[in-house]
């Protein structure tokens, strides 16, 4: 009896340990951002809420850098559930769920307030919802924002200074066809690969936010900055979709609620990072044209590409962006 008593014991002790280890899940974050920059920082605070709201139950392991993988291999990754939790630019999205593309289109957004109210609202979830034809959950996005152009060749204030420029852009189709349109030969290539591009000459240039060219160093081989603002960017966060289905649905709750929390957290941020990061890149000795001609720049590139979206995908989202106050 007793040697039975010990038994039941050890097996209840052991099914107890097995309870406990399942009842936490880890979840591996990967991205290729640089740990200093907000997106980053703001991946971190997501870490943080979750577990947090969790109780322990969730814990998010994060991987910046492209330390799993550059943009395609991340998604890929996610995709096929060897990766939990990714995160790149919008434009990376668009072979999944061509649609997405029109939130890339040059000088759509107004301001900060209008591409908010259009990617947290109805219009951002159902295009976004597209992705879970390809096994991902989308959980909601992070701010890139607005780009910018850099180069080593020349001052661009207006668009006939882009001509010629091998400039490296994301590959979606609107910024390809932006770039042509302004006589520039674009050149997509993953992010983790610009700088070294940049420092050989095999681009001239690329465009990004204020911040992130300062986060990635692109002012430490780059001659000439022009805030151009031509487009607003954003970053996907999704998830593996059966991981996420397999979770309890307050830990679904709880994953979603932490991520609004670190969006709305990092867009703050942004705003000072911003002002910090164009003072230092000036300090830095690069030449900053402050006031470009965007009117210009906006009649060269805006129709062009919006049509060519309203062709593939009709005009009603693309009506609704535009109304959106």
């Amino acid at each position: 009896m007793k040697r039975l008593m010990a038994v039941v014991v050890v097996a209840a002790l052991v099914v107890g340990l097995g309870g406990v280890a399942s009842a936490q899940t880890k979840l591996r974050f990967a991205h290729t951002i640089s740990p200093d920059d907000a997106m980053h920082l703001a991946v971190l605070e997501f870490s943080k809420k979750v577990a947090q709201r969790t109780n322990n139950a969730i814990q998010v392991e994060v991987f910046p850098s492209g330390q799993l993988g550059n943009d395609p291999k991340t998604l890929e990754g996610v995709k096929l559930g060897t990766i939990d939790i990714g995160m790149t630019g919008n434009p990376f999205f668009t072979s999944f769920a061509p649609e997405l593309n029109v939130f890339d289109l040059p000088y759509l957004f107004r301001d900060f307030a209008h591409a908010y109210k259009v990617i947290d609202g109805p219009i951002g979830e159902d295009l976004r919802r597209g992705l879970e034809t390809n096994g991902m959950k989308a959980l909601g996005a992070l701010e890139i924002g607005f780009r910018n152009l850099t180069n080593n060749k020349r001052a661009v204030k207006v668009p006939d200074d882009v001509k010629g420029l091998k400039i490296r852009t994301t590959p979606n189709p609107a910024h390809l066809q932006a770039f042509r349109l302004l006589g520039a030969n674009p050149a997509p290539m993953p992010i983790t690969e610009v700088y070294l591009a940049l420092k050989t000459g095999a681009v001239d240039g690329q465009e990004n936010p204020i911040a992130h060219i300062y986060a990635l160093k692109f002012h430490e081989v780059q001659k000439y900055m022009s805030l151009t603002f031509h487009a607003y960017t954003m970053s996907n966060v999704v998830m593996n979709l059966k991981k996420f289905q397999d979770l309890k649905p307050e830990h679904q709750k709880a994953i979603f609620d932490s991520l609004a929390e670190a969006r709305d957290w990092e867009r703050q941020l942004n705003r000072k990072l911003d002002g910090e990061a164009l003072a230092k890149i000036k300090a830095a000795g690069v030449q900053v044209e402050e006031n470009p001609d965007r009117e210009a720049f906006r009649k060269v590139v805006a129709d062009a590409t919006a049509e060519e979206y309203v062709k593939k995908f009709g005009r009603d989202v693309l009506d609704k962006i535009r109304n959106t106050r």
